[in-house]
């Protein structure tokens, strides 16, 4: 039996150079094993013949069997359509191309018995199909053809004639070259205990199903697979990380803690942020290296939190640091933590790219001596020139904007890894944590701070500007300030940049006695700072920005975002936008401005945020609405290969199911050395596309 894996798509009969090159670069398909797991997104009944006095205007893809009684060519150059007069015996049915009716007249013959295939649709009182696929009856045995394939292309594909009909008789000729089973991918005890299908029945049975049973077990069976060596991937690093490294242990909590619990606590715990802090005093003491992911929406009091946990290393005699992903959030968590811990001996600092000369070199030098207790900073934190005396905890905020590879480098940092404690506002639904941070335990703040009000969130059309002005007028003259955010996608930057100088340009007329400021992401540090501080002061009443103020800027009055072309913008981005305001205890607004016309879905997402402030629901929605994204790479842990068939959003029950079995496993196994499961580790170590040990990172 030929490797699947090292035999190269072009030597498959009817493949060759030209379309092997299109196949690479469109699908990445570059070998018999790539084609054989490219797996079809749906599948049409055709085990059924339909007559033709049976059609109605209702009906999806349907087959026919008869003979072509005529063509003829109706209308001129580009508006010129060849049509086929179509019948079984029962009725008459035009058959109708637009293209390639030269080719098409030389096909198919008058009075010939084809298998037509296609979608029948009312035209001036005649049913026509568009477009049909037409096989004569010795290509297609209706009673072979059960449940059609249909594969994902691209628009370059269908111009080098590689539609889904040509991948499919791709597989049909790989499938034939199959003459052995395949070697199995799961223990024999594993297909036993969950009634698996065999693998080599299973990847028949997903291209060409012969019954809708038997296409549901096929899934089953390689959904299930997919899954598993996705939860034994992160299991197997998590129980080697626990045995490998120690975590230094906080036996006490001391005066540092205490002094600010007592004199400098600004308000009263909530109790999930009381909680929170018990977790992860648990974790610091236990002798274990914590790695803790905290949740929890914008405003809960996450930062609190961190630098509670970061007191109770101080009392140790370790130092701590905060990583932020911009200038702007570590200098706004500077603040705040200087704030908090006024009229105390704690030596806080922070270090940006910005932080320069002198000022750095002191910095540096009271880290090594350990005078710096608490670092706040960026990527520069990470840099090779800043070392410390004694890192024993670090926080890492908004922890999808730092790369694992970037988290590796905290590790150098210290004699053994620090305590990791990562915090985001991005509400990750639990089956999609379960992936991406499959080996970090975690706590949510899942209430907010006594005296908050819910944000109201409004829908409005873009034709209602007078009245949505007047409301942002009076909002205005009782002292309130206003955010106006316009998109700025990567594709259409020049595009949106022009839309908000318009649209800055356009605020300013409607608001002649207001200071408006402007921010996007193109403008240089300072001049963003120096506008940004025109909106803090209270100085200027309105800011109009792209979405660099998703995280960050914290302006308790500020109450009013104004959301332009809300539709172009994804949930969980719609909902961090929303959480800038809401920060006093003034009631707040967040209204979502879009166009008339708007797609199905992006109705939905609009009126899930209308609905709810439950930043969970809106996270499953729109893992529900845009699939779980790029979950690949460097950028996250956990998933260390594609996904081809399993969806988190919707096989999230099958994920709980199938961690349970990874992990049963590697309790009894913790060292991959039992031979029972031998199949298993090596299968793990062949999926592996890279084996660089990100588990250990994260």
């Amino acid at each position: 039996m030929f490797d699947l894996i090292t035999r190269d798509i072009k030597y498959l009969p009817g493949v060759g150079p030209q379309r092997a090159a299109v196949l690479n670069k469109e699908l990445n398909i570059h070998s018999l094993h790539d084609l054989l797991y490219y797996f079809p997104y749906k599948y049409v009944d055709r085990s059924r013949i339909y007559y033709i006095r049976e059609i109605d205007g209702t009906m999806p893809y349907i087959q026919l069997k008869g003979e072509i009684l005529s063509f003829e060519s109706v209308g001129e150059g580009r508006q010129r359509r060849l049509v086929a007069h179509f019948s079984d015996g029962t009725g008459v049915v035009d058959l109708v191309w637009f293209q390639g009716i030269k080719y098409l007249l030389g096909k198919y013959k008058l009075h010939q018995e084809y298998i037509v295939f296609g979608k029948p649709t009312l035209f001036n009182g005649r049913f026509n199909i568009a477009h049909p696929d037409v096989d004569s009856l010795s290509e297609q045995k209706p009673a072979s053809m059960g449940l059609q394939p249909y594969y994902n292309t691209t628009e370059k594909m269908k111009r080098s004639s590689l539609n889904s009909r040509a991948l499919e008789k791709m597989m049909v000729t790989l499938l034939q070259q199959l003459k052995e089973p395949l070697e199995e991918t799961l223990t024999p005890a594993i297909l036993a205990q969950h009634h698996l299908m065999p693998l080599t029945e299973a990847l028949r049975n997903i291209h060409f199903p012969a019954s809708a049973e038997l296409l549901r077990k096929a899934q089953y069976r390689l959904k299930f697979e997919e899954l598993f060596y996705v939860q034994l991937n992160i299991l197997r690093y998590t129980k080697d990380r626990q045995c490998k490294y120690r975590g230094y242990v906080f036996s006490r909590v001391g005066e540092i803690f205490n002094t600010f619990y007592n004199q400098n606590l600004p308000f009263q715990l909530t109790n999930a942020q009381k909680r929170v802090l018990k977790e992860i005093r648990r974790d610091l003491g236990s002798g274990r290296q914590m790695n803790r992911l905290l949740q929890g929406d914008v405003g809960s009091g996450k930062t609190l939190v961190a630098l509670m946990s970061m007191l109770m290393a101080l009392d140790n005699n370790f130092q701590a640091c905060m990583m932020a992903p911009t200038e702007i959030l570590a200098h706004q968590h500077y603040e705040t933590i200087k704030e908090f811990l006024y009229g105390m001996n704690v030596r806080v600092e922070l270090l940006t790219g910005s932080v320069k000369g002198k000022r750095r070199e002191a910095i540096l030098k009271g880290l090594l001596t350990g005078e710096v207790q608490i670092l706040i900073g960026t990527h520069a934190v990470i840099e090779d020139t800043v070392n410390f005396a004694s890192l024993g905890l670090v926080v890492i905020d908004e922890q999808h904007r730092f790369g694992v590879a970037q988290r590796a480098r905290l590790w150098q940092k210290s004699v053994q890894p620090p305590h990791i404690l990562v915090m985001t506002a991005t509400p990750i639904p639990r089956t999609l944590a379960m992936t991406l941070y499959g080996d970090l335990d975690v706590s949510v703040i899942d209430e907010l701070p006594p005296g908050r009000k819910p944000i109201a969130t409004i829908h409005q059309f873009d034709n209602r500007r007078e009245s949505l002005y007047q409301s942002l007028r009076r909002q205005i003259n009782e002292g309130r300030q206003v955010y106006i955010v316009y998109p700025l996608i990567k594709e259409s930057e020049k595009i949106d940049l022009k839309n908000l100088e318009e649209g800055y340009q356009h605020v300013c007329e409607a608001f002649p006695d207001c200071l408006v400021c402007k921010v996007h992401g193109q403008m240089k540090p300072a001049e963003k700072d120096a506008q940004m501080q025109l909106f803090v002061s209270g100085e200027a009443q309105i800011m109009v920005a792209t979405t660099v103020i998703e995280v960050g800027v914290n302006v308790p009055n500020a109450s009013v975002m104004v959301i332009e072309n809300a539709e172009r913008f994804g949930l969980s981005q719609l909902h961090q936008l929303r959480g800038r305001v809401g920060r006093g205890a003034e009631q707040s607004y967040c209204i979502l401005v879009t166009d008339y016309k708007l797609a199905e879905d992006t109705r939905k997402r609009l009126e899930i945020m209308v609905r709810t402030n439950d930043g969970f629901e809106i996270a499953e929605a729109d893992l529900k609405l845009r699939g779980p994204g790029d979950l690949e790479g460097t950028q996250q842990s956990g998933v260390a290969f594609d996904l081809k068939i399993a969806d988190i959003a919707r096989d999230g029950q099958l994920l709980q199911y199938v961690r349970e079995v990874a992990q049963t496993i590697v309790d009894a196994d913790p060292t991959g050395s039992l031979p029972e499961n031998e199949l298993l580790w090596r299968q793990l170590k062949r999926m592996r596309k890279d084996n660089v040990n990100w588990a250990a990172i994260s």
